[in-house]
């Protein structure tokens, strides 16, 4: 099971009732944020969930909206008492940007390792995750993300029984590991099933449309997306900011095929993404506005 919120859906600037975006995940005792603007930590903190926990962040890019909450939040981690090392994932420069935030949150106890993203796709597997960055189309350098969790064929006892497997090496083989005892090796296909379908979630903000994003989407069973205008005379505008408007992602969403839509990244205009969603809709069915603090359990498909 894949543990999503989005802690925030509001792009430029914090307003009273909407946080600036970001999402946040759990999985197997691990925490991934996506992106950390002024008042992450705030909406971590009303959510409920673990600052200790959170051992990889993603930054879509260096607008401030996007980054500036980070020297706070590696402090609330800080005092979590957390000592294991914590890993940023970001564009090229982020080294640069992230020492420098990090002048007024220097002292930590725990190891910051960078990685800097210079391809246009990069994967990177850790704690379960198989999180794929992937370059749009911005003012800026900047990426969308999507975050993966492998699943492995199911565990056969009769053909690890009809084997001789020793039970102490069923587990093992279960986690994908060889096993050597004296002259015989164990592998993980003699007792595993085929792959079973895993989770995936595909998370974009300040992006024009791109076919990119389509091509990460494919296969995700939540698409997270922009949806900083809805008004219709504002397409020109969001074209000239490097935006997308609700109906523009409602349209990614839909040539992707996915399974449902969250809105998000709205701009400090829109008094009520509600207002647009009849027209949204009629693009994709299943298209959500998001907001702040709004969950989800995405569940393998023999758990649900």
């Amino acid at each position: 099971m894949l543990d999503i919120c989005l802690l925030g859906t509001g792009g430029m600037m914090p307003l009273p009732k909407r946080w600036l975006t970001s999402l946040m995940t759990r999985f197997g005792g691990s925490n991934l944020l996506i992106d950390c603007g002024e008042g992450t930590q705030i909406a971590i903190n009303k959510k409920g969930w673990s600052f200790k926990a959170i051992d990889t962040i993603c930054i879509t890019h260096f607008h401030a909206d996007h980054i500036s909450g980070l020297p706070g939040l590696l402090l609330a981690i800080a005092n979590s008492d957390r000592t294991e090392p914590l890993l940023i994932i970001g564009p090229k420069g982020l080294e640069r940007v992230v020492k420098g935030l990090r002048v007024i949150a220097s002292e930590l106890p725990f190891e910051v390792q960078l990685c800097e993203i210079t391809e246009n796709t990069r994967v990177i597997e850790r704690k379960g995750y198989v999180i794929t960055a992937f370059r749009v189309k911005h003012s800026m350098t900047c990426l969308g993300y999507s975050i993966g969790i492998r699943r492995g064929g199911k565990f056969d006892v009769e053909r690890a029984k009809a084997a001789g497997i020793p039970l102490k090496f069923w587990n093992p083989l279960q986690k994908g590991n060889t096993v050597t005892d004296g002259d015989r090796t164990y592998t993980p296909d003699m007792v595993l099933g085929d792959v079973r379908k895993g989770l995936k979630v595909t998370y974009v903000t300040d992006s024009r449309p791109v076919k990119e994003i389509v091509d990460a989407a494919v296969g995700s069973d939540l698409f997270i997306c922009e949806g900083m205008y809805g008004e219709a005379d504002k397409a020109e505008t969001a074209a000239g900011k490097k935006h997308m408007t609700m109906q523009e992602a409602a349209k990614l969403a839909y040539v992707a095929g996915v399974p449902e839509l969250w809105l998000t990244h709205y701009s400090p205009s829109m008094v009520n993404p509600e207002w647009y969603m009849k027209e949204v809709k009629e693009i994709f069915p299943n298209a959500k506005a998001g907001k702040d603090g709004m969950s989800a359990e995405l569940k393998f498909e023999d758990e649900e």
